[in-house]
């Protein structure tokens, strides 16, 4: 096992080790592991102490902004209020000016007392307590020893912690499924509750002791808890549930919410009531001694135990589930199950989860339930997600200079104010930030600023020069001011004026006037008034081509953003060829592609004509495409739509999530040699999809590449939307070529 152990956020403390109820189900005390029996029945002074040190030199070692300590037992109630109070008091003092220490219990409640609740009140212990439904449902296996209902008891606890003074410090309810219980009713009977949280927990079982199925369903888990899900959806959601939550963010991108499903390291480590460090409590339905290290708090620090093998299995993410597991398109929800769940005598923890079915249905059933879909939906909304992005960069790279651009970006960022007051203000200042080298410039001067490179601040006072291009496109009456370098001024998205010499460097002032602007430099060294647009002897325009209607920009100096290097300033001979091949690649488009011709004609804004050579691409702003070539009109045609497809993806991607676990799986597509990511996969797919509208041949291989993604594990649920509209892309294409 490669790379480091995983700090433990969170430890249970077993701070009693007998309970006051007699559960068939319990892990504890009903499965394989009995070392309950020897253990002390509470938890000693001593033990408390040293796992408060251990913990506190843990967090220290490691840097933690904060730790979780869950008292547990048994029942942890049976220890009593002076002992809980000993605990909340030691974890306290040790952790203070370390890290915020966050205290919970788990109960089921039967002792629970406004004596306790005013002591976790004092400490803030946020308490959790068992039920599992109804009084059917609960009483199917909560019950005391001699066989009395727990569950009015359990209700009257509930009622208690719901009182003003004490909901602050509700949990909420850990529900254990039976599948011989009615699910409405639990659900119904949860939800009357008006907890903060329902947990649904599958009950222990391995492939030695598999879990009860009346029925021989081998989904029947998952059927239960989709008709609970299906309930839940249909009362509005009413209360929060940690399992489907969780389902829904791995669905979407995110992580797992629970310990029970996903690929997140564990970070968890189990105190007993004699101080022995053991794995997580669940491994006790495996077999004997199965959670147990060989260390304790007297002799051993919690890092010691991160770095046990056992430990280390549970925090080896996809490396650390079965091979059948790591082939699966749901591993990334699921997890491979809970670590316990896949346990057998004859190949130990290298299995599925017992509950593999279950996990496999649930995961697709809500994934079928849910109108998943990308952020945005076409191609004017991503344009408006782009938009609302860069003012986003904008107010961050305003935050990070922290008042270190002094007065010139001061005056700037005031100016823009102003011009934000007004329609042809505001509209001015969307149409420079819609610059697609803004973004460029931004992510450049933010990434300066945390690596405190010496020019990073220089490079965020570029800030005056867009206000100014700002400020003239809005023809207001309003004076601006703007650095210019090396004796030129750049103005993005209307050109560059040259001011003075090489080398060197000051400020120019900017009046919109009549049909173009003035400038002046501001120590008086030369005036010029500009018409948009026109040539000059010190002014070069960004020239506009007639069609395609998009600005054709050599200027830009965040222009070089491409795989291949921009070219330098065209010649007035080159730019009227690179007009006239555009044009006649533009033709082809709109004629063999005319819906991809329409959706660029609506977003693209600017082109920058590049030369040969290869170096890294750089982020930039949705609406721009590179190109190199002007000679040959399909060329030209196909990069156009390539580039278009690949902005189009990377826009999309800024603001959504198509795929997560990146890198963890290869895949070789049949268009070359060698593997690649899904990310990569994806991309090239939805650029051959297109090209292949303008050349049959970009077809080949796209259809098994769909299929590969369509039961690959990376997908979000908007990246299963997302590859279903390219194969209904794809087989209009095919139904063109077959006409």
């Amino acid at each position: 096992m490669t790379g480091p152990a995983v700090p433990f956020r969170e430890i249970v403390l077993k701070v009693h080790s007998r309970c006051d109820l007699a559960c068939d189900h319990c892990y504890v005390y009903e499965h394989a592991d009995q070392s309950w029996r020897t253990r002390p029945r509470t938890v000693s002074d001593h033990v408390i102490s040293r796992t408060a040190q251990r913990l506190a030199e843990h967090a220290k070692t490691h840097a933690l902004p904060s730790v979780s300590v869950i008292l547990h037992g048994g029942e942890p109630l049976l220890a009593g209020p002076a002992r809980l109070r000993k605990i909340c008091e030691e974890f306290g003092s040790a952790l203070s000016g370390v890290a915020e220490l966050d205290l919970r219990i788990h109960t089921n409640g039967l002792q629970l007392s406004p004596r306790y609740l005013d002591l976790f009140d004092e400490f803030d212990v946020k308490v959790g307590i068992s039920l599992d439904g109804d009084r059917a449902a609960n009483d199917r296996h909560r019950r005391f020893a001699d066989g009395r209902s727990s569950h009015p008891l359990v209700l009257k606890a509930v009622e208690l912690l719901h009182q003003e003074r004490y909901r602050h410090l509700d949990l909420g309810l850990l529900c254990t499924i039976d599948i011989e219980n009615d699910p409405h009713a639990v659900l119904d009977a949860l939800v009357a509750l008006e907890p903060p949280l329902i947990d649904f927990l599958l009950p222990h079982a391995t492939w030695d002791e598999p879990p009860p199925r009346p029925d021989g369903s081998g989904t029947a888990y998952a059927d239960w808890l989709l008709t609970i899900y299906d309930r839940w959806r249909e009362r509005g959601s009413p209360v929060p549930v940690r399992l489907f939550a969780s389902v829904l963010s791995t669905l979407s991108g995110g992580p797992s919410l629970t310990e029970s499903m996903g690929l997140a390291p564990t970070d968890l480590v189990v105190v007993e009531t004699d101080g022995q460090l053991e794995q997580v409590d669940s491994l006790k339905s495996a077999y004997e001694g199965a959670a147990a290290t060989g260390f304790d708090v007297f002799s051993h620090s919690f890092d010691e135990v991160a770095a046990h093998p056992g430990v280390r299995a549970r925090q080896l993410g996809l490396a650390g589930v079965s091979e059948t597991c790591r082939r699966c398109p749901v591993v990334r929800s699921c997890g491979g199950g809970l670590y316990t769940h896949r346990y057998s005598s004859a190949d130990a923890f290298d299995n599925p989860s017992v509950y593999c079915r279950d996990l496999e249905a649930l995961v697709r059933g809500i994934e079928a339930r849910t109108e998943a879909h990308p952020a945005v939906t076409d191609h004017g909304e991503l344009v408006d997600a782009q938009q609302d992005l860069t003012r986003t960069l904008l107010a961050r790279l305003h935050a990070d200079l922290g008042g270190r651009g002094g007065a010139r970006w001061d005056e700037a960022w005031e100016l823009a104010g102003v011009l934000e007051s007004s329609e042809e203000g505001a509209a001015a200042l969307d149409h420079v930030l819609a610059h697609p080298y803004t973004r460029t410039w931004l992510l450049e001067a933010l990434g300066g600023l945390r690596a405190a490179r010496p020019e990073a601040v220089d490079e965020a006072l570029r800030l005056p020069a867009y206000v100014a291009a700002a400020t003239v496109r809005s023809g207001l009456a309003l004076t601006a001011r703007a650095g210019y370098r090396d004796g030129r001024l750049h103005l993005p998205t209307l050109g560059e004026l040259r001011v003075a010499g090489e080398g060197e460097h000051g400020t120019v002032l900017l009046r919109p006037a009549g049909d173009g602007f003035v400038a002046r430099r501001d120590d008086g060294g030369g005036q010029w008034r500009i018409p948009h647009g026109a040539d000059g002897p010190d002014w070069s325009p960004v020239r506009h081509l007639g069609r395609p209607p998009f600005a054709l920009d050599d200027l830009d100096p965040y222009r070089d953003c491409f795989g291949s290097p921009a070219a330098s300033r065209l010649g007035r001979a080159e730019a009227d060829e690179w007009e006239a091949g555009l044009a006649e690649a533009w033709a082809l488009l709109e004629r063999e592609a005319p819906s991809h011709a329409a959706a660029a004609a609506d977003t693209m804004t600017t082109l920058t004509p590049l030369t040969a050579g290869q170096h890294a691409e750089r982020p930039h702003g949705y609406g721009t495409i590179g190109l190199t070539s002007t000679d040959d009109a399909k060329r030209l045609a196909l990069e156009l739509l390539g580039g278009f497809r690949r902005t189009t993806l990377r826009a999309l991607l800024d603001i959504t999530d198509l795929y997560a676990s990146d890198g963890a799986w290869n895949y070789r597509p049949h268009w070359q040699d060698g593997s690649v990511p899904f990310s990569r996969l994806l991309a090239e797919t939805y650029e051959r999809a297109a090209l292949a509208a303008l050349d049959p041949r970009f077809m080949d291989g796209v259809e098994e590449a769909l299929d590969m993604m369509g039961s690959a594990a990376e997908p979000t649920a908007g990246g299963r939307w997302f590859i279903t509209a390219l194969r209904e892309e794809v087989s209009r294409t095919q139904d063109k070529w077959a006409e």
